[in-house]
């Protein structure tokens, strides 16, 4: 059941309205010297460093984003298994859960959305089935739902079947869902990042009638030919959030000197919002500054 606040966010996108959406939590905390959880990348940073996770929400709340992204992206029960400490599955998303409604209360922004973030994305070859993946969807799903999210944001949706099991996991805790893909090209077509076409996975998203898709952790340079392929088969809402940093070759250390400046990412999103796109944001590599700019053209 969505609660009012996620009913007035979407009325006004549906009224054509434009919804600032925050930046990166993860790379900002690695960025501030939270340390690693092998195979988890900032996981832990809930448990270990809430002082630093609820600070980052509360800028970006400041900077105007009406919604923040608990820091759950690699605290899935198979994420964490991976690394040895599944035991900490409902601590972590409650912990992170937590630090999002901390930082809204402190804010004068009682409209704002706590977006539980979930993503079937694991380090290791450790990947569970499908049936798993669903099961631990709902499960994180419903510990989102009992505290304060308004809605669930799926992220980094590589995999048809995998990206279907994720959105069937997370409409069991009643809560709206909007799905977030990641796309690169592979021999001149825009793909998932697991090679399948971005058109077939819009295809199935229709099936399951999720109301707002997101582009994210996906390239600034490979935005536009994103939209142009959701222009022809997508109807439902659009979101913008582009990842601009680099990675290790393991995909576990981002790298910040080659980062877009907040006015040069603006002034993109400028052009994918003159498109249609309503929510924009960022991902990895995006801070506080870039929000700040974001606000500018929002």
């Amino acid at each position: 059941m969505a609660t009012k606040r996620y009913q007035a966010i979407w009325d006004r996108i549906c009224r054509g309205e434009r919804i600032l959406l925050d930046g990166a939590t993860g790379t900002e905390c690695e960025r501030r010297g939270v340390p690693q959880v092998v195979n988890t990348w900032n996981s832990g940073a809930a448990l270990s460093h809430p002082e630093i996770v609820r600070a980052i929400h509360e800028e970006y709340i400041e900077c105007g984003a009406e919604i923040i992204i608990t820091n759950t992206f690699s605290s899935s029960r198979h994420c964490l298994r991976s690394a040895g400490i599944e035991d900490q599955f409902e601590e972590l998303t409650k912990a992170a859960v937590r630090l999002a409604n901390e930082a809204r209360s402190a804010s004068s922004q009682s409209g704002l959305l706590i977006a539980g973030g979930i993503t079937h994305w694991i380090w290791t070859k450790d990947i569970p089935s499908i049936e798993e993946l669903e099961t631990n969807t709902r499960d994180q799903a419903m510990l989102m739902a009992s505290g304060g999210c308004d809605l669930i944001m799926l992220e980094m949706l590589s995999h048809i079947d995998r990206l279907l099991a994720c959105v069937d996991g997370a409409k069991a805790s009643g809560l709206p869902v909007w799905a977030g893909v990641s796309a690169k090209p592979i021999d001149g077509r825009m793909c998932l990042l697991g090679g399948e076409p971005l058109e077939d996975a819009l295809v199935a998203l229709k099936e399951k009638d999720v109301p707002l898709i997101n582009i994210m952790h996906t390239e600034v340079d490979h935005i536009d030919a994103c939209l142009d392929i959701l222009k022809t088969h997508w109807q439902g809402a659009v979101g913008i959030y582009a990842h601009v940093c680099q990675f290790s070759k393991d995909d576990t250390t981002a790298k910040f000197d080659d980062m877009i400046s907040p006015s040069d990412y603006a002034q993109v999103s400028k052009r994918w919002m003159d498109q249609g796109v309503q929510l924009i944001g960022g991902c990895c590599g995006v801070r506080k500054e870039h929000i700040c700019e974001l606000r500018q053209v929002v």
